[in-house]
């Protein structure tokens, strides 16, 4: 009887630890609002795009992010892309997300930053209905390109690959 219970009590710690072990831990200041529960995580391989363009003072060129281009995964299995805006789309049933930049993290000089953003879900059912947040944590590459943007290459673009993690919030029911 006592082997029974301890089973079961640690096979519930374990379903317990299963159900909240893909949330970020992550710095506060990259926590959604209160009230905004986990929904689920998505895992991003792609590109951030740039492009060599004048500066708008006319002193020169840089280096300016255009979009990422990205495929969600869920579980090894593709399920949506990432693209301009920023937005996310599920293959499925369509259903999509735009955000826009709350707070931002430097995660070190050869990755893309760590992002909290806030997110405005399309209105129809889905996959992203009612998302509320969104956080973009360990990320692997994406920064602007190290070759020299010049005139002479005014208007290359450059793909640069990356990786991350994205995490959709909700509010809580």
């Amino acid at each position: 009887m006592k082997k029974t219970h301890l089973c079961l009590a640690v096979c519930a710690a374990l379903l317990a630890a299963c159900a909240t072990a893909w949330e970020p831990n992550t710095p506060t200041v990259l926590n959604p609002p209160a009230g905004e529960v986990p929904a689920f995580p998505l895992q991003a391989e792609g590109v951030q795009i740039y492009a060599c363009r004048a500066k708008a003072d006319g002193s020169g060129y840089q280096w300016a992010f255009v979009a990422p281009e990205a495929t969600l995964k869920q579980d090894g299995r593709v399920v949506g892309t990432h693209g301009a805006g920023p937005s996310w789309k599920s293959n499925s049933d369509r259903s999509s997300v735009k955000g826009a930049v709350r707070q931002r993290l430097d995660s070190g000089s050869e990755n893309i930053p760590w992002l909290l953003l806030a997110a405005t879900p399309a209105d129809e059912p889905g996959m992203f209905a009612g998302v509320t947040s969104v956080q973009r944590v360990a990320t692997k590459g994406g920064i602007e390109p190290a070759e020299k943007c010049d005139a002479s290459i005014a208007g290359k673009e450059a793909r640069v690959p990356y990786t991350a993690d994205y995490y959709f919030w909700k509010r809580k029911p």
